[in-house]
């Protein structure tokens, strides 16, 4: 199984401190069944920014790590980019990192609000071949009120990537349920743990998907899994018909 999302660099954002914490991680992401891991660290966010070269050193430190202690998993490089206006030419500099050299972008919106300049964003990410992943919509909380605003970035071209965590319940009982009426209206496509550490915010990855199939989502596993291996292989997604969401279908949905 292979994880798009997660923060194994070190000492660079909010994830691991030591490059022994991060051994520690990926050991533990082996023992969920995990084969294959996107770095995405933090770029031109508000308080955290890791450089191209950064990333690129680590990933190979980190790779020969794993090689030499003969632990089977494969790394690949990647941002989680905050929207800006600046992505266009970041991008066409080389500075960002899309995931694993491929043309799908991990998109981070802030937290509580999707900015009016969103969908023209995307729309000049597609004209230059790249496909924008929202990460996490399900805890942005203008989305969670009215998914509306996700169906929209989608219909625009978009796509998006779903928590492990958020469906494992480690961000409460509300996320839970907003997580599953997402996968559910087919608005998000693909899965990522968005580890940081192994105590407050760990992979998660297998109980997400344990999650989803005790609540009949054996069809939405197959196709998130897939769909993260497309990404790897730079392929296109699986996509499904996203459901027209009006507020009252939406809430008497959660109400379930």
């Amino acid at each position: 199984m292979i994880d798009i999302h997660a923060h194994i660099l070190w000492d660079v954002d909010d994830g691991p401190s030591s490059i022994e914490e991060t051994m520690h991680m990926l050991a533990q992401a082996v023992q969920e069944g995990i084969t294959e891991i996107i770095a995405t660290p933090h770029r031109h966010h508000p308080q955290y920014d890791v450089g191209y070269e950064k990333v690129n050193d680590q990933i190979y430190t980190l790779q020969e790590e794993l090689k030499n202690n003969g632990i089977p998993l494969t790394l690949h490089t990647g941002h989680e980019v905050r929207l800006s206006a600046k992505i266009l030419s970041l991008h066409k500099e080389k500075k960002i990192h899309t995931l694993a050299n491929s043309n799908y972008l991990l998109l981070e919106l802030p937290s509580d609000h999707v900015p009016y300049y969103t969908t023209n964003i995307i729309r000049q990410l597609l004209v230059e071949g790249i496909i924008p992943i929202i990460a996490h919509p399900e805890r942005n909380k203008a989305i969670a009120e009215r998914p509306i605003y996700l169906e929209r970035l989608i219909r625009e071209g978009a796509v998006a990537q779903i928590t492990a965590g958020s469906l494992a319940g480690h961000f409460g009982r509300t996320i839970q349920k907003i997580s599953l009426n997402l996968v559910k209206t087919n608005l998000v496509h693909t899965y990522g743990s968005d580890a940081h550490n192994l105590t407050f915010r760990p992979f998660l990855f297998d109980a997400g998907l344990r999650y989803l199939e005790k609540r009949k989502a054996l069809d939405a596993v197959d196709i998130l899994l897939e769909n993260n291996a497309r990404v790897i292989k730079n392929k296109p997604l699986l996509i499904q018909e996203p459901e027209e969401i009006t507020e009252l279908k939406w809430w008497k949905i959660f109400s379930l």
